[in-house]
């Protein structure tokens, strides 16, 4: 396959127009070409990654069949998106193993799962549901854990974190700081310890203050990577805009955080056993908060570019490029010999024309 006289967009070499070719699953061949014009409609980026997605169209991460999240999979396609994480809530053990048991063989695009939870912290629980939060034991870790969790949330303040990510460590497995109540001295400690990234910033976290600068200070003062929402509901685009002057495209992960009711109609849905109302894309709990999104990864992307003015070089780090390195994932994520061909084909206006997974149009 070869991608010819479109504006190619990589994350390290920036933007430039040229040619792609593709053998097998890999890029072989990336040609500057000068074409003469630069109103370019066919841009070429890495397939987006989603590193924290609960669910699509109805399919939920805590239910779904291996046939379920291999159509998720697909669904994904349309949205530009070559590799995702389904991401589980506070749950029981068994439910747990359940989720990985049925991640197990349904396609390379889900590189693994994103547990979020149950070791966070009440106080912060956002739409998680309480009867099921709890400290983390190395017992129940060594049950859980195996070669599905890529990613886990925890708050740390929670009895047992230090031992448990002393574990997780060992296991190569990221974990994030999310649903957490802790001040500056305790993120500084986890940071300190070599945890460096932060779910949904700054959903669930504690406020900037002037006398103690909480979590969300925290993410800021320190190099925490940092997942951010960007559907103009969890976040306003002046707080994207500020994350983006103070921290730099360098350090943001685009995520949509999406529930049963994304690519779908408002109505009455269901999240880790918890009722959720959408009305008018808002998704929440009975008592107003806010309980995912029903965001669409592309148009994420969209809101980002729209939101801070980036360049498209920017945007491919935050919409796949950094979620990638935070992953320890080295094969995938760029536009150059030897990568895997996951690409992402827009038009000027950023809208999905084509997707290509591993080498092939889907």
């Amino acid at each position: 396959m070869k991608l010819e006289k479109v504006l190619i967009v990589d994350p390290i070499n920036g933007e430039y127009t040229g040619d792609i070719e593709i053998k097998g699953k890999k890029i072989s061949e990336v040609i500057k070409k000068d074409y003469g014009y630069r109103d370019f409609n066919t841009i070429v980026m890495p397939g987006f990654v989603d590193p924290h997605t609960h669910a699509q169209k109805g399919i939920d991460t805590m239910h779904a069949t291996k046939e379920e999240f291999k159509s998720w999979a697909k669904n994904n396609f349309s949205y530009g998106v070559t590799t995702f994480l389904p991401t589980t809530v506070s749950a029981s053990k068994e439910q747990i193993l359940k989720v990985l048991n049925n991640t197990e063989d349904v396609g390379s695009s889900i590189e693994g799962v994103h547990l979020e939870g149950p070791y966070i912290n009440k106080e912060k629980k956002g739409a998680q549901n309480p009867h099921y939060i709890r400290d983390p034991s190395l017992e129940e870790l060594k049950e859980i854990i195996n070669d599905k969790v890529r990613l886990i949330t925890m708050a740390p303040e929670v009895n047992g974190f230090i031992e448990a990510s002393n574990y997780l460590k060992e296991k190569n497995i990221v974990i994030s700081l999310g649903h957490t109540s802790a001040n500056f001295d305790i993120f500084k400690k986890a940071f300190e310890s070599g945890v460096t990234r932060i779910t949904h910033f700054s959903n669930a976290l504690t406020p900037l203050h002037h006398r103690n600068i909480g979590g969300t200070g925290s993410g800021f003062y320190f190099d925490f990577n940092i997942e951010m929402i960007c559907d103009g509901i969890h976040l306003s685009p002046e707080f994207v805009m500020l994350v983006y002057k103070i921290k730099g495209a360098d350090k943001i992960i685009l995520i949509t955080d999406s529930m049963a009711a994304a690519g779908l109609q408002d109505g009455e849905y269901e999240l880790g056993g918890l009722t959720v109302t959408v009305k008018n894309n808002h998704a929440k709990l009975s008592d107003g908060t806010i309980a995912g999104s029903t965001l669409l990864f592309n148009e994420g992307v969209k809101n980002f570019k729209r939101f801070t003015n980036c360049t498209l070089q920017e945007l491919a780090k935050v919409s796949s490029y950094n979620a990638l390195q935070d992953l320890h994932i080295y094969d995938k994520g760029r536009i150059e010999v030897g990568y895997y061909a996951n690409l992402v084909i827009l038009d000027k206006d950023l809208n999905v024309k084509e997707t290509i997974f591993e080498g092939e149009k889907v």
